[in-house]
């Protein structure tokens, strides 16, 4: 079960080093958890692109003051944060494990500058057939886009809807990067980066921590509701875009395993977290698990489909786009969001039907490492299974 959550303000500058920042979410998770440093048992910590260490969770332990039995790092881009939970899960099932402190977090937009960013980030490309050709991360991406938006006919107008939810849903929570909302034409105006991507299409780089803690019980009672990990699933069908098959990525592997665990379907889910670096990622991992049919998640967007009030609610903090992008914790955030609405916790934002399931899928590299996790809050009093 998740027993804590811990997320920090994203920014461009959060004065603070990674360390730091990781310590912030920790700290966060553990009080929400009831948990002092020295009663976790294992630690596992994402990379940082600003910290040179091999042993991300030796170090952070050691300055929480932790002597936990196991500490490892864990690095599978954008999908670490999930992956480091799916982990954390099989601890607790194989019976090793207590409590288990998950934490991703740096300051990766002050603490380099942005030629290293994105140098650093394009290494996840081909060595011989992409990187040296100047790809970067939003070049791999365009190239996604570009092949989505000929294959279904459709235009930048068509991905705009999504930047424009996300917008929508950051506004109203205090720890977004961005809150000013926007238009489909502010998405359309916004200066080009890798055609047909604009800068309102990608996520910004950010300064962020976030940390989760798996527990095979709560510490102490606190009448506060459960959220259970009922489903895992991961993916692994490539690691370049050039040997990708554009057709199945593996967000749908990924998801329909974490969903038949769960014992349950895309039709029962009340509440989606959804890895959103672009509006493309977006798009075609709603349309790849089966969230919505193929070419239409821009604009089933416009529609409503995934407003607080729509069907499926999705990425209630403004995801990627919106919230920030602070490496490990960009995907871990979505995580926060989905207990703290399971919980009925979310105050401004809470959903007005408590919601009792939700699917999390992140990616990694370019839509590479896919994981998928089914969380489950305590029973509502409504269902939201009969809405339009």
């Amino acid at each position: 079960m998740i027993s804590g959550v811990g997320l920090t303000p994203f920014s461009r500058d959060a004065g603070l080093g990674a360390l730091d920042l990781q310590a912030t979410a920790a700290y966060q998770a553990l009080d929400d958890a009831g948990l002092l440093a020295r009663d976790v048992d294992t630690v596992i910590a994402g990379y940082a692109t600003t910290v040179n260490h091999i042993m991300p969770a030796n170090v952070l332990a050691e300055y929480l003051g932790a002597r936990p039995a196991r500490a490892f790092g864990m690095s599978v881009g954008g999908a670490t944060g999930l992956a480091m939970v799916a982990e954390a899960a099989r601890l607790m099932r194989a019976g090793v494990a207590t409590h288990v402190l998950v934490v991703g977090g740096e300051n990766r937009a002050s603490g380099q500058s942005r030629d290293q960013a994105i140098a650093t980030l394009a290494q996840v490309g081909h060595a011989s057939h992409e990187v040296v050709l100047g790809a970067n991360i939003p070049a791999y991406y365009a190239l996604l886009a570009s092949e989505y938006l000929a294959r279904f006919g459709l235009s930048r107008a068509d991905l705009a809807p999504l930047a424009v939810q996300m917008r929508a849903h950051a506004v109203s929570h205090p720890g977004a990067q961005f809150r000013t909302p926007i238009t489909v034409q502010d998405v359309l105006d916004a200066p080009p980066i890798a055609e047909p991507l604009g800068l309102l299409d990608c996520c910004p780089m950010s300064d962020g921590a976030a940390a989760v803690v798996v527990s095979r019980a709560p510490a102490s009672p606190s009448g506060r509701a459960s959220v259970r990990i009922a489903g895992l699933g991961q993916a692994n069908l490539h690691q370049h875009v050039s040997e990708a098959d554009f057709g199945a990525f593996g967000a749908g592997e990924s998801s329909a395993a974490a969903l038949a665990e769960a014992g349950t379907g895309v039709g029962e889910l009340d509440i989606l977290g959804v890895y959103d670096s672009f509006t493309i990622t977006l798009a075609i991992l709603l349309e790849e698990i089966g969230i919505v049919a193929p070419g239409t998640a821009g604009r089933r967007a416009s529609e409503g489909l995934f407003a607080a009030d729509g069907r499926y609610p999705l990425n209630l903090h403004g995801g990627l786009l919106s919230y920030g992008h602070s490496g490990v914790a960009g995907g871990m955030a979505h995580l926060v969001e989905m207990v703290t609405q399971l919980r009925g916790e979310a105050g401004a934002r809470q959903l007005a039907d408590l919601p009792r399931k939700g699917l999390l899928h992140a990616d990694g590299g370019v839509l590479s490492a896919h994981v998928s996790v089914v969380l489950e809050g305590a029973p509502a009093e409504a269902s939201r299974g009969d809405r339009a």
